[in-house]
């Protein structure tokens, strides 16, 4: 794996050779910072130009890898042009929609199915059409169709839908986790370890800037809070949030808080997950996340909107519950009815086996296999 910044010190993954290339790597996003002010919009999502040269694919060239497989490249790792001169066979796994948009990452608007013209600009954008310019460069410089993969059908659609990959291979396959080590934590053991109160039934909604984010649908949730406050399934309940500390000002939701903080290893992790009865996820717009997954995998029923990525990590009333989109009292009723089957665990077998037959990493990785051969061909027979 060769990425812009190696954190982990895993020996498989390569990163900037030296100090001063590192530091390169991390200062590209801000030379392109200016370009990027231009845009005057109410779509606070990352917006990516990728216009800065990079010499990852001149490497790529001359390596004697038989697949290159792009996941995440923006940062400015790689520019447009940088990937339209790969010529080693390709795969991109995508994990939001800016491949087939413009710059930005995730979109209300539907310019990514129309074409970005001048006459269907949303009216709450002004300045320097950036959207615009970075998906003319895309459609000027990819003329070789690459083979997307998307983790969810739902952006297996859209791009199917892209006016830029309409006619590109595309084929869904989810994000892998490694189910030997994501497992179930014996749930008072994890309660225990966490400080948290036993004998109660505990919600998980994870942060990490879910609360500032209108994707994440946190406004949605705390209206669920309030209709559940009358609910006698959710008597003694009380909030567990992942990834954020306790405010300075702290929050009325009708219910005692438990914040983790920024839980930093997989073990603590495990251990939210296993000490939880439910997971609340109450998405707008996301592909698949990894958070669902997770606590799939540490046997906690997800509840969520039937949008977007969700329906692909949770079967409604077998390992879960999928609510009507955005109705917050379906919502509060999808948490109580998991609260209210929680004794039987049949919802927690339900959730472990899915992640076991549908996410471990060896399901993935034949699905996979099967992609790179087929590029592979497909790349010798328009060689010959």
């Amino acid at each position: 794996m060769w990425v812009n910044e190696a954190l982990g010190g895993d020996w498989t993954v390569e990163g900037p050779r030296t100090e001063l290339e590192e530091l390169k790597n991390k200062m590209r996003p801000c030379f392109v910072a200016p370009l990027v002010r231009l845009l005057k919009t109410e779509n606070k999502v990352i917006h990516s130009p990728s216009v800065l040269p990079s010499r990852w694919v001149v490497r790529l060239n001359s390596s004697d890898v038989d697949i290159a497989n792009l996941h995440w490249v923006q940062d400015e790792m790689l520019s447009i042009e940088d990937i339209g001169q790969i010529k080693k066979p390709l795969v991109w796994t995508l994990h939001d929609m800016y491949a087939f948009c413009g710059a930005e990452h995730y979109t209300t608007d539907y310019r990514w199915r129309d074409g970005y013209l001048r006459d269907n600009r949303p009216t709450h954008e002004s300045g320097f059409d950036l959207n615009r310019w970075v998906w003319k460069r895309k459609f000027k410089r990819w003329k070789r169709p690459v083979h997307i993969i998307t983790p969810s059908k739902w952006l297996e659609y859209q791009t199917r839908k892209s006016a830029l990959m309409r006619n590109w291979p595309v084929t869904t396959i989810p994000n892998p986790i490694d189910t030997d080590q994501w497992k179930p934590v014996d749930k008072n053991l994890a309660r225990d370890a966490l400080n948290l109160p036993s004998g109660v039934p505990l919600l998980l909604f994870g942060a990490m800037g879910g609360s500032t984010d209108p994707r994440k649908g946190f406004h949605y949730l705390l209206k669920a809070l309030e209709y559940l406050q009358k609910d006698p399934r959710a008597k003694g309940l009380r909030l567990v949030v992942l990834g954020q500390r306790e405010p300075r000002f702290r929050l009325n939701l009708g219910f005692p808080i438990h914040y983790t903080g920024h839980l930093r290893d997989d073990f603590s992790l495990r251990a939210v997950y296993s000490a939880v009865d439910v997971m609340s996820i109450p998405s707008l717009q996301d592909n698949l996340p990894n958070t669902g997954v997770e606590a799939l995998a540490c046997a906690t029923p997800v509840v969520a909107f039937h949008t977007c990525g969700l329906p692909d990590i949770v079967s409604h009333k077998q390992n879960g519950y999928l609510a009507k989109p955005f109705d917050t009292v379906e919502l509060a009723h999808g948490i109580g009815w998991v609260l209210d089957q929680r004794e039987s665990g049949r919802l927690s077998r339900q959730a472990r086996a899915t992640a076991e037959l549908r996410f471990a990493a060896p399901v993935v990785a034949k699905q996979y296999i099967a992609v790179y051969e087929a590029v592979k061909e497909s790349h010798s027979c328009n060689l010959s």
